[in-house]
Formats: C-alpha cells, sequence, structure tokens
C-alpha cells in the first residue's frame, strides 16, 4: 500500500515520527510538508530529519491562512506517485483538502481527510460547498476526538468516522527521570489565547507558596497582557516567560518541571480539541492538571488531576495538593505514563491509522 500525507503539520520532525511507524507496519509513505508555516506572527520552519519515509516538500500558497492555503505542485505529484491513499491531514471545509481530494479522485485514490472540530459550526459559501463535496469525495474520515465524530455526523457524513489523535508521543525522547531538589515548578506549556486561559493560570499560581515557581513557555496575542499580569500580581521574582520553544527541547523543559497544568476554558466557537502537551507531560512522568473543556478529560483519563474549567480556586487547590504530596505526584507520574503507553505512542497512533487505510481502501472512493 503506498499512501500520500499531506500535513503543515510535518514542520515539526517530532510529529513525523508517525511516518516512520507506519512505514514499520509495511506503509509506503510519502509525506508532503511546507518550507515553513505562518502562525499567530511567528514561523515555523521545517526542521530538518532523515526518515524511512519519503518527504516532498512543496510551496504553499496564502501561507498561514487555515482555510485557504493550498499546495502548489500536489495534484501533479499525484498523477506521478499514483498512491493508494490520499490522506490530507486538513479540516473539511479547507481549500486545501478539497484540491487534494479532487485530484485524489481524478487518480482513483481512496481519499481521507482529518477533522478536529468539536464544535457544531456552519460556514458559509464557499467553505460550506468545499466541505460538501469533501464529504462525497472520502472513503472515511479520521476525527481527532469523540465530540469530533458526533459534528461529522450531523453535519450529513454518512462514511465511516474513526477516532484517532492526529499524532502520538515518542516516549523514547518523552521519559520519565529522577526529581533533583528544586522549588516546585509549575509548567504552562501553550499558546498565550484566551482558550488556553493563561491570566487564569496565573491568577491561581499566584495563591501558591513563595517558594512555588512557574514556567510559561509559549506566543501568542495574549503574550503582552500576561506580562503585565505577572507583573500586577507581583510574580516577576517566581514566573519566568519564554518564547515558543522549538518541539527538540520539550524533552529537556519536561524534565525541569513537577506539574503540568491545562486550564483550558470553553469559547462560543471553540473548545479543547485534544491537548498534546499532557501526553507529552505524563509520557514524561510528570503529573497533569486539566479542565473538564472538550477532550482534556478524556486524555487524562485516571492519569492525572480534573478540575472544573474556569474555576481558578479548583485549579489552585489541585496545584496545592500535588506540591504538598510527593507520594501522589509520583503516583499520577506512573499512571500518566502508563496510559500514554497504552494509547498515545506514534505505534499505537500508526497502527489505527495504518488499519483506518486498510478500512478506505474497502470501502472505495
Amino acid at each position: 500500500m503506498k499512501a500520500l500525507i499531506v500535513s503543515k503539520a510535518f514542520v515539526n520532525r517530532l510529529y513525523r515520527r508517525k511516518l516512520e511507524e507506519l512505514h514499520a507496519l509495511g506503509i509506503e509513505v510519502v509525506a508532503v510538508a511546507p518550507p515553513a508555516w505562518h502562525e499567530g506572527g511567528a514561523v515555523q520552519e521545517l526542521e530538518e530529519a532523515n526518515g524511512s519515509y519519503a518527504l516532498r516538500v512543496l510551496p504553499v500558497r496564502l501561507n498561514g491562512h487555515f482555510h485557504l492555503h493550498f499546495y502548489s505542485g500536489l495534484s501533479h505529484l499525484i498523477r506521478e506517485i499514483q498512491p493508494d491513499i490520499v490522506h490530507m491531514d486538513e479540516e473539511p471545509y479547507n481549500l486545501a483538502t478539497f484540491l487534494g481530494l479532487l485530484s485524489a479522485r481524478r487518480a482513483n485514490a481512496a481519499g481521507i481527510f482529518f477533522t478536529w472540530q468539536n464544535v457544531m459550526l456552519r460556514y458559509p459559501p464557499p467553505f460550506s460547498d468545499l466541505e460538501r463535496a469533501v464529504y462525497r469525495w472520502s472513503s472515511l474520515a479520521i476525527a481527532g476526538n469523540e465530540d469530533a465524530t458526533k459534528v461529522l455526523h450531523e453535519k450529513g457524513f454518512s462514511r465511516r468516522v474513526v477516532v484517532i489523535p492526529q499524532f502520538g508521543v515518542d516516549a523514547d525522547l518523552f521519559f520519565p527521570s529522577s526529581r533533583p531538589r528544586r522549588p516546585f515548578t509549575v509548567g504552562f506549556l501553550n499558546r498565550l489565547v484566551p482558550g488556553k486561559a493563561p491570566l487564569l493560570a496565573l491568577q491561581a499560581f499566584s495563591t501558591l507558596p513563595h517558594s512555588a515557581r512557574m514556567i510559561i513557555a509559549g506566543d501568542g496575542p495574549l503574550r503582552g497582557e500576561v506580562e503585565t499580569k505577572i507583573q500586577s500580581l507581583e510574580l516577576s521574582a517566581r514566573v519566568e516567560i519564554r518564547p515558543r520553544l522549538p518541539s527538540t527541547d520539550m524533552p529537556a523543559l519536561m524534565r525541569a518541571l513537577d506539574v503540568v497544568i491545562l486550564p483550558s476554558v470553553t469559547l462560543p466557537k471553540w473548545k479543547e480539541q485534544f491537548g498534546r502537551v499532557l501526553i507529552e507531560a505524563m509520557s514524561s512522568g510528570v503529573p497533569v492538571i486539566g479542565s473538564t473543556s472538550g477532550e482534556i478529560p478524556h486524555v487524562i483519563g485516571a492519569g492525572g488531576l480534573i478540575v472544573q474549567e474556569n474555576d481558578r480556586h479548583a485549579l489552585a487547590e489541585a496545584m496545592c495538593r500535588l506540591m504538598d504530596d510527593r507520594k501522589m505526584r509520583k503516583e499520577l507520574g506512573e499512571r500518566g505514563r502508563k496510559r500514554v503507553l497504552d494509547h498515545f505512542t506514534h505505534r499505537r497512533i500508526a497502527e489505527a491509522t495504518a488499519e483506518a487505510y486498510q478500512q478506505a481502501l474497502r470501502t472505495g472512493n
């Protein structure tokens, strides 16, 4: 079986580990990535790495526009390599998905799209038209969470939907390590946007004992407000704020933390779709605290603590519990690691994806 997989996320080399695992399962993989991806004023350059898969770098038009970007030369590439599967790792209402699956249809390849969308939203033309066409042309859909499956069915997608997170985690890179004596350190490793609730996180952290420390790593439109909040809460000596880190630096950062928090809050048009930082922390043996927004409770399971979203007092209490109880931290770290090994490694994700490909071929286009 030959699969062509198109994803702007492949600029991150850690995300391409899934491709290695698919190749190990006997699938001939050709991956398409842009030379860079623009998002939120930042540019993520393609991270170089060798692999057992073929990587084709194609220029992206309208780079940074989630709904309107597309790949120059993709239709030619599909005609050239004649894949059995064209897997567009994009939402069904995106132009890139529409053009990719149109080319797949012309090449008689089975088409697959991916969706995170777990909130029911209706789009105006032309996006609704693109979405309906993608539904008709797809042999199967991959949803990143259970609620996204419900949204697809409500919108009229009638073919099979399988729930598979977009990417797993490399458990050999994100591994538990001994914790040296140091101040209790909380990690907030997310985009600085309203849905991730960085200001709420700071308010909750401010109630912890003064010996506690916090590392914020991320960029986004709320950075200025975050810096102002740090000043107003007199946390400058206790909170370190860093820009978004390269993916290769994340494992070392995890080993510097005692807990990772994801206090996402549900917005009118968004709720947490997965929370990748959770599985990276859990794989590293770092306890996690997540809110009740969206998919977070399903990701954490019994591998961490869940608090009511938008409740800074509950978040503060959970952090205090972990700060005071080293045994609980150790137990949650072990449970989180086991949960990742059982469900969220690149190998597990690749196995589920390979089975989805077989189902798509049986369905036809």
